[in-house]
Parts: C-alpha cells; structure tokens; sequence
C-alpha cells in the first residue's frame, strides 16, 4: 500500500511539473502573463480607488460635521 501512494504522490508531482513548464513555455503562455500582469494591476487601481473613496466620504462626514456645529 505504501508502495502505491509512494507511486502515485511521484506521478502528481510530475504532472504538475509538465503543467507548470506547459504554463510557462507553452502555446499562449505570453498571453496568460500579460492577462494575469493587466488583471493585478487592476486589482490594485479597484483597492486604491476604494481606500481614497472611502478616505474621502470619511473627510466630508467629518468636515459636514464639524460645520454644522
């Protein structure tokens, strides 16, 4: 039984390294990393456009506020 697990932990991990390689040298590999580069950059402009949204309501909450006192 042992022999077995032993072969079939060895025969993931090599599908996963000829997955891997495919991914990285394969057909359209380029593609996948400038698609994966644009969709990180994205992420990144959503999460900043948030934290300055959120800074900002925050500010005029706390402005509109203070006037009005």
């Amino acid at each position: 039984m042992d022999i077995k697990n032993k072969a079939k932990d060895e025969l993931e991990k090599r599908i996963h390294e000829i997955e891997d390689y495919i991914a990285k040298k394969g057909v359209g590999s380029n593609y996948l990393t400038k698609a994966q580069r644009i969709q990180r950059n994205l992420n990144l402009a959503l999460a900043v456009g948030a934290v300055v949204t959120v800074a900002g309501i925050a500010t005029w909450a706390l402005l509109s506020n203070h006037e009005e006192e």
